[in-house]
């Protein structure tokens, strides 16, 4: 089968098309055949090596498709279901073998795209929205990156949670995309004092809680713009690593709360996944949520994917097509 393939970090130009022989699946694994792979910022940590990973490897960690063959000992799926999965490295291919227990069924108001652009981006949203922080009717809240693939879903679901989602962009151009996803202010933080204008639009007290992915650019300012004893959630760096943190800033700035969470510990278990998942396949079935696929490359053309990431100028999900 066809697949990318990473023999050293770097650039996109590290991403290579080969060829690989697929084995069969193992014991409690089952081969996916795909239809629509995820593209996510970490694709970019794995393959710079921000994140590390031993090579060579193949890379990305979500997908839909069907199930193609199964292993010994599965349960859980069967040949011709609908599945997709986040977490399994190798995504960006033609197939990929997982283990069952990682698999949530498709639903079938979900298309193969949705749940493949979705997954990762809105169970992600969904255990911030909804357990690292428990938004709720009438808190005004911060979010970064409000048109990226994240930012899109949370601004709207947060407005569904009856929020005030106060949103950051990084280009004019995306202002109106994140107002028509959920965001009742959205700010420029290239050409506007966001902080000072944070603490405008809450009448000077700060926000409970600040949703940062963008890392070292907005760190220092996303603390100011919380209320004593908010939480300062950095799920991301997409500008680079947070600088070690002394924690005194934390008691000057208002006995803040900091945390750094994974979808990974909150996806521990099969229940915990599938409960995730169901949840966000019902607010998008329900109409309250909307997924927005706005980039869409041939497998083959991924250096091109990850080439637009860096730009900043993609907006909600992008995909690639085996």
């Amino acid at each position: 089968m066809k697949a990318i393939r990473i023999s050293r970090t770097g650039g996109p130009e590290v991403l290579e098309y080969v060829d690989v022989d697929l084995p069969p699946p193992g014991p409690g694994e089952v081969r996916v055949k795909h239809t629509v792979v995820g593209v996510n910022f970490i694709d970019t940590y794995h393959r710079s090596g921000l994140y590390k990973l031993p090579l060579p490897t193949g890379i990305g960690s979500e997908a839909a498709g069907v199930v193609e063959a199964v292993g010994p000992g599965v349960t859980e799926v069967k040949v011709g279901d609908r599945v997709a999965y986040v977490g399994a490295m190798g995504a960006y291919a033609e197939a990929n073998n997982v283990r069952a227990d990682r698999l949530v069924k498709i639903p079938p108001a979900i298309s193969d795209e949705t749940a493949a652009a979705a997954l990762l981006k809105g169970m992600t949203a969904q255990y911030l929205l909804k357990r690292t922080h428990q938004v709720r009717s009438g808190e005004m809240i911060l979010f970064h990156s409000a048109a990226g693939g994240v930012g899109l879903i949370a601004g709207q679901w947060a407005r569904h949670l009856g929020a005030t989602v106060i949103g950051t962009v990084g280009h004019e151009n995306k202002v109106a995309l994140a107002k028509e996803n959920g965001y009742a202010r959205v700010l420029n933080t290239r050409t506007e004092d966001w902080v000072k204008r944070v603490r405008e639009l809450t009448g000077g007290t700060g926000v409970p809680v600040v949703y940062d992915s963008i890392g070292k650019d907005t760190f220092a300012g996303s603390l100011d713009c919380l209320a004593v004893r908010g939480l300062m959630v950095s799920f991301g760096n997409s500008s680079g690593p947070v600088p070690p943190v002394e924690l005194g800033v934390l008691m000057a700035k208002g006995s803040l709360y900091l945390t750094r969470p994974t979808l990974a510990s909150y996806t521990r278990t099969p229940q915990e996944l599938r409960d995730t998942a169901e949840d966000l396949f019902a607010v998008v079935a329900s109409g309250a949520v909307k997924i927005t696929v706005n980039q869409r490359f041939p497998l083959a053309e991924a250096r091109k994917a990850h080439e637009a990431l860096h730009s900043r100028e993609t907006t909600g999900a992008t995909v690639l097509i085996p």
